[in-house]
């Protein structure tokens, strides 16, 4: 069987930096920036943590926060609140989300 990889669109996320109403006004504040302790959301990670509740090795897309405290979504679930320190980055966001698939046997000779 052959492999195959499958692009997604993902995005890029919003230059908006307000939330408004159902009137149009702002209701919350955004950051100024995407990126944060050298992360922006989407990034492909993988997280050694050492020890506590989230110990272990999470790869996945990341979503950051301004306090450093990232969410990890890996395959098996989300993983919540793990620091910066344990963050190493594979692969940065471009707007795609990659996946391979494996490719059924063809009928053709």
């Amino acid at each position: 069987m052959d492999r195959v990889l499958v692009a997604g669109c993902a995005g890029r996320g919003s230059y908006a930096r307000t939330r408004t109403d159902k009137h149009g006004f702002p209701r919350l504040r955004l950051p100024r920036t995407k990126h944060f302790f050298s992360f922006a959301t989407g990034d492909l990670v993988r997280a050694v943590v050492p020890r506590g509740k989230k110990a272990g090795t999470h790869t996945g897309r990341v979503a950051v926060r301004a306090s450093g405290s990232f969410n990890i979504t890996t395959v098996q679930g989300t993983v919540q609140g793990v620091n910066h320190r344990h963050v190493r980055l594979l692969q940065r966001a471009d707007g795609y989300a990659y996946t391979w698939k494996e490719e059924g046997v063809s009928s053709r000779p």
